[in-house]
């Protein structure tokens, strides 16, 4: 069952909203998440949703694929402020962490293995961190438009990766 925190329609995102629900880790349970999220988006944000929408649908494909695990669902959760969207996509796979391809050229003709150089090329920063007792968190931000970003950076330390652009 999905779960979701949603702001009201029609105000205006003042400080932060939240979006959370969990998703079987399937390729159909990836596309209702993300169409659940590109609806809430619609009612808390004025902002082109193109660039929030592909990151969330390869994150979340990514975790249906990559992240299976009999019986566990994964989550996806957006905060929205005034600056920035940050989307979490969190499943039980830990030991699976992602790496982006150095050139998605390299990788040849294939139909798959260009997600995250997709992520990577389209997100303002992004990143994994370990999810105990032993999962992993795939994140994305994307600057708001017209917004200076202002937050502070991703967490470091062990088990956190991050990259920006």
């Amino acid at each position: 069952m999905n779960q979701e925190t949603v702001t009201a329609p029609g105000e205006p995102t003042v400080g932060t909203a939240h979006f959370r629900t969990t998703f079987p880790t399937t390729a159909r349970g990836a596309h209702t998440a993300r169409h659940a999220a590109e609806r809430w988006l619609a009612t808390v944000a004025d902002d082109d949703m193109a660039t929030p929408s592909l990151l969330i649908a390869e994150l979340t494909a990514n975790a249906a694929l990559h992240g299976r695990v009999q019986g566990r669902n994964a989550r996806l959760a957006l905060t929205l402020t005034p600056e920035i969207l940050r989307i979490k996509v969190t499943d039980a796979r830990g030991e699976r962490l992602p790496a982006t391809p150095p050139d998605a050229e390299a990788e040849g003709d294939g139909e798959s293995g260009r997600g995250l150089f997709l992520v990577a090329s389209l997100a303002d920063a992004w990143g994994c961190e370990s999810y105990p007792p032993g999962g992993k968190t795939v994140w994305a931000e994307c600057a708001r438009r017209g917004a200076v970003r202002t937050c502070p950076g991703p967490p470091s330390g062990p088990g956190t990766t991050s990259v920006s652009r």
